[in-house]
């Protein structure tokens, strides 16, 4: 993983879902928790909550910054992580 940072600067970070059954996600740093129903994952652009039914993981490299989930999914959303906040618009109209 750090010779792709040093190579571009930055990990391209995708996401692909297929008929709402599987979601392939590149740029992942990190999986947080992992079930049945809720998948919380670090990735370059922030955490990734999946939510489903019946979600299984396929497939998990963090060495490639891949992961492949697939079950029924509901739901993708994105939280921004703690550092990527300090630049964020309210920040400067409150200084």
């Amino acid at each position: 993983m750090e010779d792709k940072k040093a190579n571009t600067g930055t990990i391209n970070h995708n996401v692909v879902m297929e008929n709402r059954e599987k979601v392939i996600i590149t740029g992942i740093i990190d999986i947080h928790s992992f079930d049945d129903e809720l998948v919380l994952t670090e990735t370059e652009m922030g955490i990734l909550t999946i939510k489903g039914k019946e979600l299984k993981m396929n497939k998990l490299n963090l060495d490639n910054t891949e992961l492949i989930v697939e079950g029924q999914i509901i739901m993708l959303q994105y939280n921004e992580v703690e550092h990527m906040k300090k630049g964020g618009m309210f920040n400067k109209i409150f200084r």
